[in-house]
């Protein structure tokens, strides 16, 4: 049996047919033969092209141009796709509005500039009534300072305290201090109590200050009066001293020993009236320093001006100088007992030299005689200064010399002065070095408003030019022994002695128990 039969087969059978239907095929686009030739010229030409020549050559060539403009393109298009660093957005709840807006708000303080429109109910219900007045408060408290120039009293009426309250305050005050020990930018405590009326000033309840470093001030009221309180405060006023070797520089191991710099300054200066402080002192040498120095127990510090300044060499003394008042004028004074201050004469005013010592001939006489002195102009009226301490011998008129003014110096010394406009001093006053003794002007026989000055030697004329005034002071007697106690007991200062443990005012002996008294006498 045949499964299957072919197609020769099939035909000889009869005249079959058979037919199979099926979709038309897609059509195929085809690009025109030109269009495709273009495209296929312009792919080789651009392959042909070099996009990423090296920029290291031909700088500034159209290859060079090109390269940097792909590099240009990439750097571009690579920071394109950086990522975002930004904050990510959360939630964010919706706005409150309505009732629970209400709500919110009434939990809330709101500003003033806003309205301040806090709570539900804004405005007030009959339950509230209005106040006939606002009560005070019961005391004021507050903080006044002392300017400089002010006085205490105008200070506590700008605080409020009435004007018979603060003449008291300040008839209290002073009573316990001089007002001018006070020191401008202290602080004042004030206490205002209640008044009677809103038209009345407070009265003061209390007043607390630091009058002085040593004292502190406190004003209490009892009943209708001011009462006083003096509270003490316990003062150690022990000098401090500071010692040390002079190394390589005298400044600069004064200050690392511990020595303010403006103490060091002066101390430089006090010893360089004795010896050279670059050529004398030597690196082995020490220095000794002793300033005033006070310590209150509150802890409040000061230093004081230098008292005494010495060099030692070899544990001998090189130099010892001491600070002592004589006279009514402080100086530095040796160990022994004698000051010395050097220094030029000071001139004796601000004007020009018109004519100098020697033979010239005279303005209105008209004839050539010697001129005794030295001519300064200057304005009429213009002062005229003492060249240095001394006395006054004659002051008034005096011939061809007008207003004349003579001071007798040390060492045989005297100056004149004359044709002055006005005198300053009157006989027999002493004068100092700079002190204003009279005033320029034209009389006697003067051709215009100036100055002639003189120097006496033993009262002969010489030429001011010529001297260099020293003056020299030493002290004698029950002061000397004074001023050598000063200097043995500054000398016994234990360096930074200043420096210990201050006892407190109110550290003393503990209180007893009574029965531990008791039972000590019963033990005994």
């Amino acid at each position: 049996m045949h499964l299957f039969k072919s197609i020769d087969m099939l035909a000889d059978q009869g005249n079959g047919a058979a037919a199979v239907a099926a979709d038309p095929p897609a059509p195929i686009f085809t690009m025109p033969e030109a269009l495709t030739s273009a495209f296929d010229d312009w792919r080789d030409r651009l392959s042909d092209v070099d996009w990423v020549p090296d920029l290291g050559r031909d700088i500034g060539s159209l290859t060079w141009l090109r390269g940097l403009a792909t590099l240009v393109l990439l750097c571009g298009i690579a920071i394109s796709f950086l990522p975002d660093f930004g904050p990510i957005n959360g939630h964010q709840s919706a706005a409150l509005t309505g009732f629970r807006a209400d709500q919110a708000r009434s939990q809330t303080i709101a500003p003033l500039a806003y309205g301040s429109d806090t709570g539900v109910r804004m405005a007030a219900t009959d339950a509230v009534r209005p106040l006939a007045q606002s009560p005070e408060r019961p005391s004021i408290e507050l903080v006044a300072t002392l300017g400089r120039g002010d006085s205490l009293r105008r200070v506590l009426q700008r605080a409020g305290v009435a004007n018979a309250e603060a003449r008291e305050v300040t008839n209290l005050v002073s009573s316990a201090v001089t007002l001018d020990e006070i020191k401008p930018g202290t602080k004042i405590d004030v206490t205002l109590g209640r008044r009677s009326s809103k038209n009345q000033p407070r009265p003061l309840d209390q007043l607390a200050f630091r009058a002085r470093f040593d004292l502190n001030l406190e004003i209490l009221r009892n009943g209708d009066q001011l009462k006083l309180n003096r509270k003490p405060i316990v003062v150690d006023n022990t000098p401090l001293r500071i010692r040390g070797t002079v190394g390589s520089s005298l400044y600069r191991s004064a200050r690392a020993a511990g020595a303010p710099a403006e103490a060091v300054q002066k101390y430089l200066q006090v010893i360089g009236k004795k010896m050279s402080v670059s050529r004398d002192i030597r690196s082995t040498d020490e220095f000794d320093i002793i300033l005033g120095y006070r310590r209150a127990e509150t802890g409040e510090v000061e230093v004081g001006d230098l008292l005494y300044a010495g060099i030692e060499r070899d544990g001998k003394a090189k130099a010892q100088m001491l600070k002592w008042a004589s006279g009514g004028r402080s100086n530095w004074f040796e160990a022994s007992g004698v000051g010395q201050s050097r220094g030029e004469l000071v001139r004796p005013t601000r004007g020009r030299r018109t004519s100098n010592y020697g033979m010239r001939r005279h303005p209105i006489l008209r004839y050539k005689r010697m001129h005794s002195g030295i001519d300064f102009g200057g304005g009429y009226g213009a002062p005229i200064y003492a060249v240095t301490d001394g006395k006054v011998t004659y002051a008034g008129r005096k011939g061809g010399y007008g207003k004349f003014v003579k001071i007798k110096h040390s060492g045989g010394l005297a100056s004149g002065y004359a044709h002055m406009s006005r005198i300053a001093v009157s006989n027999g006053r002493s004068v100092r070095k700079g002190q204003i003794i009279g005033y320029i002007g034209s009389t006697g026989l003067s051709t215009g408003p100036h100055l002639h000055y003189e120097l006496y030697r033993n009262g002969r004329t010489i030429n001011p030019n010529s001297v260099k005034f020293v003056q020299r002071s030493e002290l004698s007697g029950k002061e000397l022994k004074r001023f050598k106690s000063e200097l043995q007991r500054l000398k016994q200062v234990t360096p930074g002695a200043a420096l210990g443990t201050l006892k407190s005012a109110s550290t003393g002996p503990k209180k007893q128990r009574e029965i531990s008294r008791l039972t000590k006498a019963s033990i005994s």
